[in-house]
């Protein structure tokens, strides 16, 4: 079965069949695409003065690609032929969570884990789902695209887990282009990568304060 889901792109049409596993596409060039980094929606939230480091989410092996996902079932992943993101979804992900946190301008440093710096805490996530979706079975287009994100907040130098919590959001695809799809995507992403900083900013600032006359010596729940 086919639809027009990549008008506008390259002129390819998107195949939606699911063959050997895969959700194929009409053959044509590849396509990179990326995302933006989200926005934290609350501008109440104060300056924090601690450091954070941020890891690569861990994710499954279907996950764990450039390719990019669709699913017409809970138990069945296939993936759009002839585009992918710019990088592995997770590190594409991490680069995006540290954007979001210096775009808030709310925190003194991050970085990515990989910096080897210092930090008083360590963001530990988990991309469980990050997925175009059909409602239907029998549609003949994904109109969703769902990305779920669970996250611990561990602090440093004993690796205390101070918080943990799940984000996820599922975004309707508004149109029959392929660019429709990743605006999904693109929206999904912003909407959790926003709520998880503002929630690691509260939670770390909290424990921050808790434990401000003692140093980083010892983890405070």
């Amino acid at each position: 079965m086919t639809s027009r889901l990549m008008k506008g792109v390259a002129a390819a049409l998107l195949a939606v069949g699911l063959m050997t596993g895969c959700a194929a596409l009409n053959p044509t060039a590849p396509s990179l695409y990326t995302l933006t980094p989200g926005t934290v929606a609350e501008s109440g939230l104060p300056p924090v003065s601690w450091q954070l480091l941020v890891e690569p989410p861990a994710a499954s092996a279907g996950i764990d690609t450039p390719r990019i996902a669709v699913t017409r079932s809970a138990t069945a992943l296939d993936y759009f032929a002839g585009v992918s993101w710019a990088d592995r979804a997770p590190n594409m992900v991490q680069g995006l969570i540290v954007q979001s946190f210096e775009d808030s301008r709310r925190i003194v440093s991050v970085g990515r884990d990989s910096a080897g710096l210092r930090s008083d805490f360590l963001l530990k996530t988990e991309l469980r789902d990050f997925q175009a979706e059909f409602s239907a079975a029998s549609a003949a287009a994904p109109d969703r695209v769902r990305v779920r994100l669970s996250a611990k907040l561990v602090a440093m130098p004993n690796r205390t887990i101070e918080a943990g919590e799940t984000f996820d959001a599922v975004v309707p695809v508004r149109g029959s282009d392929f660019t429709d799809v990743i605006a999904a995507f693109n929206t999904a992403l912003g909407q959790v990568e926003g709520a998880l900083v503002d929630w690691t900013l509260r939670r770390g600032e909290a424990v921050f304060r808790a434990d401000a006359g003692r140093g980083r010596s010892a983890g405070v729940r």
